[in-house]
């Protein structure tokens, strides 16, 4: 979020990055465009899903707390690819994370492509 609308709960590192990571959608997003999805209409056509106004909306949020930006490649009509920041970068370790888990606790996960689980 940006430092004028920022709202810490508490001073708790959880409670704060799940107002970021905490919905339903947000982590798919980071997925997406850490395995190299750039515009809308690829987001959109993963496969879990997301609602076009979800998408929307959850872009919006990314960019306003810094992980994603917005980059203009066509003007008309205006297009837009969306690129990881640093800080958008940096949720790697996080999907890596829940990907371990997921595939050791429940069944009928697919494995994550190695270069995923081995990036850093």
């Amino acid at each position: 979020m940006t430092a004028d609308k920022q709202f810490l709960r508490s001073g708790c590192p959880i409670a704060n990055g799940l107002d970021i990571f905490g919905d339903k959608w947000t982590l798919i997003i980071l997925r997406d465009l850490i395995c190299g999805k750039e515009t809308y209409s690829e987001l959109a056509s993963s496969p879990e899903g997301i609602p076009t106004n979800r998408l929307a909306e959850r872009l919006k949020m990314l960019e306003a707390n810094g992980l994603l930006t917005k980059q203009l490649y066509q003007e008309k009509p205006k297009r837009y690819k969306y690129l990881l920041t640093q800080k958008g970068k940096d949720t790697l370790p996080i999907l890596q994370a829940i990907s371990r888990w997921g595939n050791q606790h429940i069944d009928g996960t697919w494995i994550p492509p190695e270069w995923f689980m081995e990036s850093q």
